[in-house]
């Protein structure tokens, strides 16, 4: 719901504006994978003089924030913009896809950073169960396309679409950035509740896949 209502918008805006300069879709790919890196690594950069002080949270906080928020627009706008041009190609979604997940990356170790500097104390498994588990948002959207996209709740009504934004990329990144603005300290809290949501997102989504590999094949008379 949120990237529907905001990110996906702002890409809307980012593609057509790349479209009248004669920007292709690639350009904006590399423009996500840039930035979001960047961003990334001045989070990391300032993890620990934020946890000892020395540093202001509220700067750092606000250039996550609008920072991935930014990177994620581009990577909304790059489909949009080749899509509408019919410039759409597997070596392009590929490029889409690779750029995600290496700025992802940097988000979690971003994330990761930020909660040992503030919480030195939190355990190592914490942190790997943490990235390991991100991931399975991206894995399971790029699974979402074609002929074998399957959902396990389909409704659509307003109750489910709230709950889900624990799962919308937009919304989550944008939770991210405000925790790291107003209370990093709440940075490793962040990371237990999102390992343990997209942790039990894994599990229900291996039950729900089993069930259905199980039933058997229906053939057509």
């Amino acid at each position: 719901m949120f990237s529907e209502g905001i990110s996906q918008r702002i890409g809307a805006r980012i593609a057509v504006s790349a479209h009248k300069r004669h920007l292709s879709p690639t350009v904006l790919t590399i423009f996500n994978l840039g930035l979001g890196c960047l961003v990334s690594f001045v989070v990391i950069a300032a993890a620990g003089p934020v946890a000892d002080g020395s540093l202001w949270a509220a700067p750092v906080g606000l250039l996550a924030l609008i920072g991935w928020q930014l990177a994620y627009a581009f990577d909304c706008s790059d489909g949009q913009l080749a899509r509408v041009t019919g410039q759409a190609s597997p070596a392009g979604a590929r490029l889409d896809v690779l750029c995600d997940v290496a700025v992802q990356s940097s988000l979690v170790a971003a994330l990761a950073a930020t909660a040992k500097a503030q919480e030195p104390a939190t355990p190592a498994w914490l942190l790997a169960a943490f990235a390991a588990t991100w991931m399975v948002n991206l894995v399971t959207s790029v699974m979402q396309t074609g002929s074998q996209a399957a959902s396990m709740v389909t409704s659509s009504s307003l109750p489910v679409r709230v709950v889900k934004l624990v799962r919308d990329y937009g919304a989550v990144v944008a939770l991210a950035g405000v925790v790291l603005t107003v209370a990093p300290q709440w940075a490793v809290w962040f990371v237990a509740l999102f390992t343990l949501v997209n942790g039990g997102f894994l599990a229900a989504s291996i039950a729900f896949a089993g069930r259905a590999a199980l039933k058997p094949p229906t053939t057509g008379m």
